[in-house]
């Protein structure tokens, strides 16, 4: 086994050595073989290297002779020729120069020549020649162009001086030539401004001015004015024109309707426009129809014999021609249109909605009128501020009357209050009779009718609701009455005057309002009577503001914002007024009762003379002024408000009485006596201070319910009773509490009036014992 092994290893070892060595000869034939190839190929690549190498080493010496011989060709061309060429065209700008100023100096003296010669003639045949402007006109153009050059010659800047100079003086003479042919007379400024002062105003387009040899107008004036535009001055003169024109004419004749024009022509000297004065005519305003005929007849006068004459154009494009008639309406119409409208139709705007339908033959004319200026070339747009403002008469009418509405209640607001007039409880407003509303309406009317009569089956008194008796302003009456009437207008009228009447009506209460207390206030504090009737103007505006609304409100249309068209939200606001003002003067009447009183020394130590005197004096002060305050406000404020008035004040003097009695504490017998008299004369005499009515039987009723109004009033007889009375009549009215003396003062009070009233005694002691 193990030899066999062994022959196996030695078998493969020597099969291994005999593939190396076979491996090694074929590599060695490879490794001969590639270095034949590579001799081989450096052989043939070197032969042919070799010559490529030369010829390009050939090639870059021919080039670098070429480069040499170009900069030598360079240099000759930079050093010789290039300095030869900017010699000659130095050479051929000042030729070129030369020739310019030349050229130009050649058409200088040919035009200066033409101008010499046509310069002559101008003066000579008088602004005849326009072709004389035309070409001074070009001329000078082309003088002032050349002057922008890249030279200048002393010759042009003389020239130009010179053309200026005669440019200057031709406009002079064309100037002084048009005040020659339209003559101003005007009124001195030393004169009062008014209609009188324009009856000297004359404009005389004159003819005079022709001479033997001259052009006669209209020839000589379309020259002239032809010339003006040529030099540029028309625009200025026509608009010196137009400021006379419109200062001295048009707008006198706007505004003032006793003058009137007349146009008159003279032979050989011209037409005369002069203004004269009507003799007739006392109306404060001009209609519009007058104003337009007045003023078509000034201009049409001054399109015939002036405006019209000549049309003006630029020359260099004749197709583009205007009239002078153009230029003046530009100047003057913005103006002249504004004080027609400020001026005349502001003032011809109905002030009745029934009048507005005749307003159409207004707006007729004004596009007549318009018409007129449109065939003269004054007007060239299709419509202007004036025909809006006729046509928008709807709006002009509401402002205008909503501005008369708020002047006409503003000075009735400010007019005197004490002016007044009797309201009885079948006063009525004289409501206005408007057209029947829709039958929608009727229905919901008279089903509403029908539920009411089906849940009350009992009526209200006829007097419900109705204003007492009392008396108010005549101007707040007026005020009312103007409120109603603007109503009335806004029934039936547009949408917008309508919505701008009713909100008028609402701010005309307002305005009452605010203005009414602050304009008044002094008054309103001085006088009770004042007061006492501006408590009555606002009672009344409110009680009539509650149904005001619903009397119109089928009949205007709804407000976008607030709804239904009403007053209700403004009664409150004024029943406050009313009562605010009213209470005012009431604290005034009280201040001054107290300070009467405090001029009685506390009601003390009466048994002085002259503390007496002062007691007595200030009582008699107190029932005075109280029946003066019944006088001043008797038939004017409603029975009840007026008892309920003197009830309190009545109240305050007794109450300020017993007051200064429950603070003494020792009164004599003689005091006692002193201030039961006094006590006792305003028990007497305060009942007579209630007389709310004229008839003096009818105030008897009122004179006995003093205790209805005056809260302290049994207090205050009580107190009397008091102060004459016994210990045992004391005790008898205090009752053991129950009595009407226990009904009006406490048990400490009474026993506070036993200690001052009496002296300290068993009898005192049991009586205070029994006052519990």
């Amino acid at each position: 086994m193990a030899s066999f092994v062994t022959e196996v290893l030695a078998s493969s070892g020597k099969l291994e050595k005999e593939d190396l060595s076979g491996k090694i000869s074929k590599m060695s034939r490879k490794v001969e073989d590639t270095k034949e190839e590579v001799c081989e190929m450096m052989n043939k690549k070197y032969a042919d290297f070799l010559p490529g190498l030369q010829g390009a080493e050939e090639l870059m010496v021919r080039v670098d002779e070429v480069s040499k011989e170009m900069d030598v060709l360079k240099n000759y061309i930079e050093n010789e020729v290039h300095q030869n060429l900017h010699v000659a065209v130095t050479e051929y700008a000042k030729l070129k120069q030369q020739l310019e100023r030349n050229t130009i100096i050649i058409q200088i003296l040919g035009h200066l020549k033409e101008v010499i010669i046509q310069y002559m003639a101008f003066f000579k045949f008088k602004y005849r020649g326009v072709t004389i402007h035309r070409n001074y006109g070009s001329i000078r153009t082309s003088v002032l162009r050349s002057r922008f050059g890249s030279f200048s010659l002393p010759l042009l800047s003389a020239l130009s001086t010179e053309l200026t100079v005669q440019r200057e003086n031709l406009i002079y003479h064309l100037g002084d030539e048009w005040k020659r042919l339209v003559i101003w007379r005007l009124p001195s400024s030393k004169e009062p401004a008014g209609p009188k002062s324009f009856l000297r105003v004359e404009l005389n387009m004159s003819h005079a001015s022709s001479r033997d040899g001259e052009p006669k107008p209209p020839a000589l004036l379309c020259s002239v004015l032809q010339a003006l535009a040529i030099q540029g001055d028309l625009q200025h003169k026509f608009k010196l024109f137009s400021q006379v024109l419109l200062k001295n004419m048009l707008k006198p004749l706007v505004m003032y309707p006793s003058l009137s024009v007349s146009v008159t022509e003279q032979q050989d000297e011209g037409i005369v426009l002069a203004l004269h004065c009507l003799e007739e005519s006392n109306k404060e305003r001009s209609a519009p129809s007058q104003v337009y005929s007045k003023l078509l007849l000034v201009l049409k006068t001054l399109h015939a014999y002036l405006l019209g004459t000549v049309r003006l154009g630029s020359y260099r494009n004749d197709k583009l021609c205007y009239k002078l008639s153009a230029i003046l309406g530009e100047l003057i119409w913005d103006e002249i249109s504004q004080c027609i409208i400020h001026e005349c139709l502001l003032y011809s705007i109905p002030s009745n909605s029934s009048q507005l339908e005749k307003y159409n033959t207004v707006i007729k004319e004004t596009e007549e009128f318009e018409k007129s200026l449109k065939e003269l070339e004054f007007l060239q747009g299709d419509s202007t501020d004036l025909l809006k403002y006729a046509r928008d008469v709807n709006c002009h009418f509401a402002s205008k009357k909503c501005k008369d509405v708020i002047v006409a209640a503003r000075k009735l607001m400010t007019s005197k209050m004490h002016n007044t007039v009797k309201i009885t409880p079948d006063y009525k407003l004289r409501l206005p009779k408007l057209p029947a509303p829709g039958t929608e309406v009727k229905v919901k009317q008279e089903t509403t009718n029908e539920e009411m009569t089906i849940e009350n089956s009992k009526q209200l008194s006829a007097w419900s609701l109705c204003l007492p008796a009392c008396r108010i302003s005549e101007s707040v009456q007026q005020l009312m009455e103007l409120a109603l009437n603007t109503l009335f207008e806004a029934v039936g009228s547009s949408t917008y005057c309508a919505l701008q009447l009713f909100y008028t009506v609402r701010n005309i209460f307002q305005l009452f309002y605010d203005v009414v207390p602050t304009y008044h206030k002094e008054n309103l504090l001085k006088f009770p009577h004042l007061a006492a009737i501006q408590h009555n103007n606002c009672m009344y505006l409110a009680h009539h503001l509650l149904t005001l609304g619903h009397h119109f409100r089928t009949h205007l249309p709804e407000p976008h914002s607030e709804g239904i068209a009403t007053f209700v939200d403004m009664v409150p606001g004024f029943k406050k007024l009313g009562a605010r003002c009213f209470l005012t003067q009431m604290n005034v009447q009280r201040a001054e009762l107290l300070e009467r009183l405090s001029t009685a020394h506390n009601f003390c130590n009466l048994d002085d003379e002259d503390n007496y005197i002062a007691a007595s004096k200030a009582v008699r002060q107190v029932i005075h002024q109280l029946k003066q305050l019944g006088t001043v406000w008797q038939d004017v404020l409603p029975v009840s408000i007026y008892c309920k008035a003197m009830g309190s004040l009545l109240n305050t003097a007794i109450t300020e009485v017993i007051a200064k009695i429950m603070m003494l504490e020792d009164i004599s017998s003689e005091d006692g006596e002193h201030l039961h008299t006094l006590c006792q004369t305003i028990i007497e005499e305060g009942p007579l201070v209630f007389i709310p009515l004229a008839e003096k039987n009818k105030n008897k009723k009122y004179q006995e319910e003093v205790p209805l109004y005056v809260k302290k009033w049994s207090t205050f007889k009580e107190l009397v009773i008091v102060l004459r009375a016994n210990l045992q009549e004391i005790v008898d009215r205090w009752a053991d509490g129950k009595g009407p003396l226990a009904m009006e003062f406490c048990s400490s009070e009474v026993k506070n009036l036993i200690r001052a009233l009496f002296q300290n005694t068993d009898r005192r002691a049991v009586a205070l014992s029994k006052i519990k």
